[in-house]
């Protein structure tokens, strides 16, 4: 799932930094695992749609962090975190799915911007360096969900060209509560001749070729 809560900074402050560009020092690690542990553990805290009830734990994140990274130096994610100055206030990052026939697409699993930094588009700076990410990388369709009561996240998402595509009506459980899940896309392919917005293909030829199976 993904949240965000974007702080008036000045501009010049604000760094989006890309996986690659992180520390690589012998401590650098444990010093991006113990912030993001900050930050996610504190949003979770306060009820934010991150997908944990309780906060998790640095090992956790440590592990988590690691993945991406690894999926990254690969080609198969993208992971953006964003500082001010030294302290980190954001960070986002998208995988490719693992199915094969879902390897042309990538899913934005996490997005969460730090409490004390809400409102100025720190959200929006690391959604958009991630798109663009996945255009550079050749991601056909870039997926999220979100919780329906993130109304903010969703109007975000929907400004940089996402569309819903799908719910889940009460799909998300925080105790008794019950929420929809939310299902957006982004299709960064080329428009094709003869390809309906639906994905219906339009095309003389494609008339009678009788059913195909879906994998």
């Amino acid at each position: 799932m993904t949240t965000t809560a974007e702080t008036a900074v000045p501009g010049d402050a604000l760094h989006i930094v890309s996986a690659r560009e992180l520390d690589s020092g012998p401590d650098a690690r444990d010093r991006l695992a113990d912030a993001a542990h900050g930050l996610l553990a504190a949003l979770v805290r306060d009820g934010a749609a991150l997908g944990w009830v309780e906060p998790p734990d640095r090992a956790e994140i440590a592990a988590l962090l690691d993945e991406v990274r690894a999926a990254a130096r690969a080609g198969d994610a993208a992971l953006r975190v964003a500082r001010l100055g030294e302290e980190l206030v954001g960070l986002g990052y998208w995988r490719r799915y693992a199915r094969p026939t879902h390897r042309p697409h990538a899913d934005l699993e996490k997005l969460a911007v730090a409490g004390a930094a809400h409102g100025h588009g720190i959200g929006r700076a690391l959604t958009a360096a991630l798109i663009a990410d996945a255009r550079r990388a050749g991601v056909e369709v870039l997926t999220l969900d979100a919780r329906a009561d993130n109304t903010h996240a969703l109007r975000l998402y929907t400004s940089l060209g996402f569309r819903e595509y799908g719910r889940l009506p009460g799909f998300v459980a925080v105790g008794d509560r019950r929420y929809d899940k939310v299902f957006q896309m982004l299709d960064l392919r080329p428009a094709v001749r003869g390809r309906r917005a639906d994905g219906q293909d339009t095309r003389p030829d494609a008339a009678g070729q009788g059913s195909r199976s879906v994998t």
